[in-house]
């Protein structure tokens, strides 16, 4: 067998087959088992605790009602059964961020189960949804051989969303996960917060040869927080696998970490079975039952979700592209609804205005929509603006970044700019300037090189400050040449 030593080799020779185990952090204002505080606080350690939280002897755990009511509303949301009587069970591992010894989580029966989430023309099923604890959180000092400990994450509510290994390529699992933290965050279940941790994935990746069924040997791929980073540890892990076979070597079950640095997956340790986790029912916590009138509050709750406003917003001429983002981005969508509200005519520019101007200033400042000074019906207004052809595309960009900066009132920055200039009078000065100043590039366009236009205009522009309007130039030019 050839050795292969790139992806696309790899993928001549062997199928992926890929599952994604999803850890979502439940938008609770306390843990689940305590009213010790939820939120997420790596400058303060250790304050966010109680005596559950550190696993003191002889405390009990009671159950918050509001992480059982967020994994229904996730279940429904994903096409699952509710199961009207699921059970907590501990998870005996030794780890220095676990204090009880064990992690309370569901096992044989949980909440939630044989749900969907469609990805494209793709149904990948969900096994199952189960509640349970988060651990804390270690710290290794390279300058010390010390670990420190912090408790604040510890007895966090996580909701574990298992699908099955439907998935075939890198792409299809960013897809994916794009598409489910999406509906977290339409839910408001989860802040979807992937550099905190509140949304991460673990990969379970195996290869067989094409054309046959039988799975091969599964290697997790532990806590990856990035849809980039999924993408690449799935694209490295499939290459290291088909080498090593190709080579000989035996694939073992183990948990692998990716190093983002080296582009590389190395081994954490051997991976374990459900028996070497020794579950059983946790004695102090009864069973979970659900009771029907439950289930039907979640299901009268549910919000309109990425899907049905994706093809909403495509029945409004939005590009696919531009439905997509919004869609994934919920404040992002909400706040071009509020826009699209105010000017419903103008939707698709608007739409473009905020895919384009808006994200960029965004992307620059590493900022969410939520800390824009520009309000959604503001930018309304600045759209059409420019859509009479009351100003200019320069003039728009020039007062979208004061808008963007201050918050300042439209209607005064906008009188203080004035609408744009097509008067001939006014324009027809600064006309002579230009093709004066580069009567070489006019003479390339009388003799038909009419790229030249765009660039003579742009110089117009330039001397007008933005006002000129550009249909008005390039026709005064044009009659100009004909004379």
């Amino acid at each position: 067998m050839q050795i292969p030593g790139t992806l696309a080799e790899a993928l001549e020779i062997f199928e992926p087959v890929i599952g994604l185990e999803v850890h979502a952090q439940l938008k609770t204002a306390s843990k689940i088992f305590s009213n010790a505080a939820a939120s997420f606080d790596l400058e303060h350690p250790n304050t966010n605790i109680d005596a559950y939280s550190i696993g003191l002897p002889g405390v009990l755990p009671v159950l918050n009602r509001r992480v059982v009511e967020m994994a229904i509303r996730t279940g429904l949301a994903l096409g699952c059964e509710i199961r009207r009587r699921s059970v907590f069970s501990r998870k005996h591992y030794f780890y220095p961020d676990l204090p009880k010894g064990y992690q309370i989580s569901q096992y044989d029966l949980p909440i939630c189960e044989h749900g969907h989430l469609e990805v494209g023309d793709k149904k990948i099923r969900i096994r199952r949804i189960h509640l349970e604890e988060d651990a804390g959180k270690n710290s290794h000092l390279e300058d010390a051989p010390l670990t420190l400990l912090d408790f604040n994450r510890a007895g966090v509510p996580l909701i574990e969303i298992v699908s099955d290994p439907d998935l075939g390529s890198a792409a299809e699992a960013g897809q994916y996960l794009r598409a489910l933290r999406a509906i977290l965050m339409t839910l408001d279940v989860c802040d979807g917060n992937m550099q905190e941790g509140s949304f991460r994935a673990d990969i379970n990746v195996s290869l067989r040869p094409r054309g046959t069924t039988p799975l091969g040997t599964r290697v997790e791929v532990k806590n990856v927080n990035s849809f980039r980073f999924v993408e690449q540890a799935i694209e490295v892990e499939i290459v290291r696998q088909a080498r090593a076979i190709a080579e000989g070597t035996a694939i073992v079950q183990e948990t692998r970490l990716y190093d983002s640095q080296k582009k590389a997956t190395r081994s954490m340790r051997s991976k374990e079975e459900a028996h070497d986790y020794r579950y059983f029912p946790d004695p102090d916590l009864p069973p979970l039952l659900i009771e029907e009138p439950m289930i039907a509050a979640e299901r009268a709750s549910l919000p309109e979700l990425p899907a049905a406003k994706r093809a909403r917003w495509l029945g409004l001429g939005l590009s696919a592209e531009v439905a997509g983002t919004f869609a994934e981005e919920r404040d992002l969508g909400a706040y071009f609804d509020a826009a699209a509200q105010k000017r419903p005519e103008l939707a698709v520019p608007i739409a473009n205005f905020i895919k384009g101007e808006v994200l960029r200033e965004l992307k620059e400042e590493s900022a969410g929509i939520q800390a824009s000074k520009l309000s959604p019906e503001t930018l309304a207004e600045l759209v059409a603006l420019k859509e009479s052809d009351k100003i200019s595309s320069s003039q728009q960009k020039k007062l979208f970044a004061e808008l963007w900066r201050s918050g300042a009132s439209l209607e005064s920055l906008a009188s203080k700019e004035g609408e744009q200039v097509s008067d001939e009078a006014a324009l027809a000065p600064l006309i002579d300037e230009v093709m004066t100043a580069h009567a070489g590039e006019v003479e390339k366009l009388k003799q038909g090189k009419t790229q030249i236009m765009s660039f003579l205009v742009g110089q117009v522009m330039k001397r007008s400050g933005g006002k000129a309007k550009p249909a008005a130039v390039k026709a005064l030019f044009e009659a100009r040449l004909k004379s």
